[in-house]
Formats: structure tokens, sequence, C-alpha cells
């Protein structure tokens, strides 16, 4: 959903055209797989996170367009809420450069923007829900001026026929309707990309889908919605209901959502990308002129520009993903499931967790895949939104056991030896997984912090709610970008 499209009325026509386009393209791929014409020999790994805009008192500034042009970068994005940023960290060899060079090149990129930004009045902030938006934030007006983010709005409620009833039951109740998709932009996201080769894609997404619960509970820092405290990563619950095209008759029907955990192990990269087509009915049924087969038979690579727009408005929370770079075709995941923030420190040594263990669990002689139902993977994620840092997991050959005690005893030993593995030497490996080591000891996370720290002002202020919050978003982002370990942040 990257690509800009223009303001349009789509008609009948329009819808049959592009069905067509999408079985064309999905043949096309089909074929391309069968004949080996993927990139396998350079694998990469890419990192995109969402970011929000803030004024001096850390409340929402409705400036993206103007910061946007201050930043003057094109690896800068808007997103959907005029309060969003996105930066696409440029893909790298996981190893490449040494073990500070990735941390050097995001921090500078986010360095460089926060001091632009500053130019328009804003400043930027990792977090996974910006805890002092107010439900006027999130309405029509919020919605970035891209007409790509109108028309995905306006297809999403002609689709649903009614107003979006938005529910999440955590320490406080929240309880509110929406008549545009806006309140999705109170999620921020990091997303780690892996490029795969095709042979290997289904193992990959099968171990990204076994320890998303796992990453969720280790990384949760969204407590707070709307000024409620809900769940401790509400991100997950949010996104889930904020995009939801069916009212409730058809979700009582079975008919599967589009933000979508799943159903099932799969077999093949081509499962994801035809229960695509097979399940989901196009939002923005646009034709590109490029025939896909004509373009293979020519010896070319074709776009599949088709497919690639329907997957972007299927939000999977690991999502397939076919590009050309180089004029190469290539498939990677791209892992959806946790937060932005609370540092560079933090994000770094998730992404060290993730493609270490991902690896490590794709090596393994009887893949955890095979000993664990998905139905347990997928409750596994929902119990680590709710509890995060605090849950109880289900874990093959040990059951129900504390999150923290499985990764210190089972998981981060994986990640060891899967980044081992990748090339990747101790002198890397330790200060990265030694992040997640000390998240598991002291049992502090992003969201633990956040909703001490809140309660700490709160109990010893009594300034309300609002005022607590945003004392504590400021407090937050001083300690952000110190980059000490959220672990690390005292309370007081």
């Amino acid at each position: 959903m990257g690509r800009d499209v223009p303001a349009l009325v789509f008609s009948r026509e329009d819808r049959r055209r592009y069905r067509i386009k999408m079985q064309a393209c999905l043949d096309a791929f089909a074929l391309m797989l069968r004949e080996s014409r993927f990139e396998t020999e350079r694998p990469r790994v890419g990192l995109e996170i969402e970011l929000n805009l803030v004024d001096d008192r850390a409340e929402p500034a409705m400036c993206n367009g103007d910061a946007l042009a201050a930043i003057a970068d094109p690896a800068w994005s808007t997103e959907l809420g005029r309060f969003n940023l996105e930066i696409n960290i440029p893909p790298r060899a996981l190893t490449a450069g040494g073990p500070d060079a990735w941390e050097t090149e995001i921090r500078d990129a986010l360095n460089h923007a926060e001091r632009r930004a500053g130019s328009v009045g804003a400043r930027l902030i990792m977090i996974g829900i910006l805890p002092t938006l107010r439900r006027a934030d999130v309405g029509e007006a919020a919605l970035s001026e891209n007409p790509r983010y109108r028309m995905l709005n306006d297809q999403v409620f002609a689709a649903r026929g009614e107003d979006l009833r938005i529910e999440v039951d955590g320490v406080d109740r929240l309880r509110t309707y929406a008549d545009t998709i806006t309140p999705e932009a109170a999620c921020t996201s990091t997303q780690f990309h892996l490029q795969v080769s095709p042979d290997s894609f289904a193992d990959y997404w099968n171990a990204a889908q076994s320890v998303a619960g796992v990453q969720v509970a280790l990384a949760a820092n969204a407590p707070f919605l709307l000024g409620k405290e809900l769940w401790h990563e509400s991100r997950i619950p949010l996104f889930e209901q904020a995009t939801d095209t069916r009212p409730q008759e058809i979700k009582a029907q079975g008919v599967r959502p589009r933000v979508w955990f799943g159903e099932r192990w799969i077999t093949s990269v081509f499962d994801l990308f035809e229960e695509n087509l097979r399940y989901f009915p196009a939002l923005l049924p646009l034709c590109d002129e490029q025939d896909p087969a004509e373009t293979l038979d020519r010896g070319d690579i074709p776009d599949l520009g088709e497919l690639t727009l329907h997957n972007g408005t299927i939000y999977r929370w690991n999502r397939p993903v076919y590009a050309v770079s180089h004029d190469k075709p290539h498939v990677r995941v791209e892992n959806r499931v946790l937060p932005a923030g609370p540092t560079v420190a933090d994000t770094l040594a998730n992404g060290a967790f993730y493609y270490g263990l991902t690896r490590a669990l794709v090596e393994e002689e009887r893949p955890v895949w095979s000993r664990m139902s998905f139905r347990a993977a997928e409750e596994n994620l929902h119990t680590a939104a709710r509890h995060g840092i605090e849950s109880l997991l289900y874990w093959p050959g040990v059951g129900e056991v504390p999150v923290a005690e499985l990764v210190l005893r089972r998981l981060l030993p994986l990640a060891h030896r899967g980044l081992e593995l990748s090339g990747m030497d101790d002198a890397w490996r330790e200060p990265l997984l030694g992040i997640i080591e000390q998240r598991c000891v002291t049992g502090r996370n992003g969201a633990v912090w956040q909703k001490e720290m809140f309660h700490h002002i709160d109990r010893t202020t009594h300034v309300g709610r609002h005022e607590a919050l945003r004392r504590m978003t400021r407090q937050y982002m001083d300690y952000m970008h110190l980059n000490a370990p959220v672990h690390t942040w005292p309370v007081d």
C-alpha cells in the first residue's frame, strides 16, 4: 500500500478487470516459482519504522506534509495519519559493516529527521501508540492528504456499510465508534524484512508465525489508547478492529478479516498469495498496462502490480512480499507484529532476536510448527498482546510457561545459534541479545515502564489523567534520545 494512487470512483467493470488481472499475475507468479527465476544469492534484511509527530508538549502534531518536505529524504514517507511518518531503512546483509554499522545508520537518519522536523515545530517519537492521543485527534481531519488514504477509507466503509466499533477491555474499558479508519493511525510499528529463497520461504514464514507471541510479549510498548489503560500491546486489537471491512453479520458467517494471523501452516509462498485472491475482494481495483505473461515471454520480469497492490491491503501479521530489485525478483517475509520503539538499541535487539531465532528454528530437524497447532500460535499472540512480558505462553515440550522463563532457558540459546549460523560473531551477538536477556531478568519493557511511570506521576502529583500521560510521554522522549535500553529506565 506504499504506492500513490489517483482519486477515482470504481465501477463494476473495474472490479471485473482487476479480478482477471490478479489471476493473470498469480499464474505468472506460479510460473516464475516453477522455473526458479528468483534471486537467492544476495539475502538481505530490511527495516521500516513508523513514528509519531508531536509538538513541544508531546501532543500530536498534524503536520506530516510539512515535516516530510523539511526532511527532504526519499527514505521518508507519510502514513495514514497527519501525525505519522515512516522511514524505510535501506536493505543490507545482516552482518555488513560490523556490529555498530546498522545502529549508526539508523540513529543518524532519525537524528537528521528530528532536526529538520523541528523547523516546522515537530518532534519524532518511536512508540507503539502515542499516549497523548485523544478521540478528537483520530477523526476525518487527521487523514493524510495523499488520495490513497481517502480512497482506502471510502472503500473500507463501502464494504462495511456502517461505522467501526472499537472495543478493548484491559485495566480500563474502551468503547467507541469511528466513521473513518483514522484510529488505525494510532498504531505505529516496526517492520522487519527478511529476504529468503522461495524454497525456504514457507519454513521462515511458519517460524515467524510460531514466535510472534513471544516477540510481542518481550517488546510490548502500547498500553494506553485514547486515555485508557488497556492491553500491554493495545496496537494488536486496535489494528484488527480499525480496518475491519466486516459488519457483525458477515463476521458471524466466518468471513476472514483483513487483519489476519492466518489459519494454517503453509508449504509454499504461493499459498499466501493464492489465499489473498480466493478470500479477499479488492479494495483498490487499479489495473496497470503490463501483461505479466507477455513480459515473461520476452524474458523480462513482471512487476505483478495488481497482485502486490492487493497484498498491501491484506494486513497479515507476517506478510509475504514480492518485489523486483536491480531487475531481479525476490520474495521476503515482512514481520509486522512489533511496536515502534522505545529506542534504536531496543529495536536492533528485537531484530537480532527475531532473525536469529527464526534461522535456528528453520534449521531444526523437527520444526516447531510440526509440534504446535496453528491455533496455539495465534492464541499466543493475543495472550502476549494482553499481558506483555507477564504472559504465560504455550511452547511444545514444556506446555504453558512464563515467557521470560521460556526465552531465557530455550529461545535465547537458539537465537544465539541462529545468528552464529548467519555469520554474526560473539562481539555483536552478546550486546544485542543481552538486552533481550535483561528484559526477561528484570521483567521490564516499554509497556511496563509506561504503566509504572504514569501511575507514579498520577499518584504523586494528582494532575489528572491526560496531564500525567503527557508528562510521562515527555519523559519517554528524553530517555528515547539517550538510547539506553528501556529495561534500564528509572521511574522517578
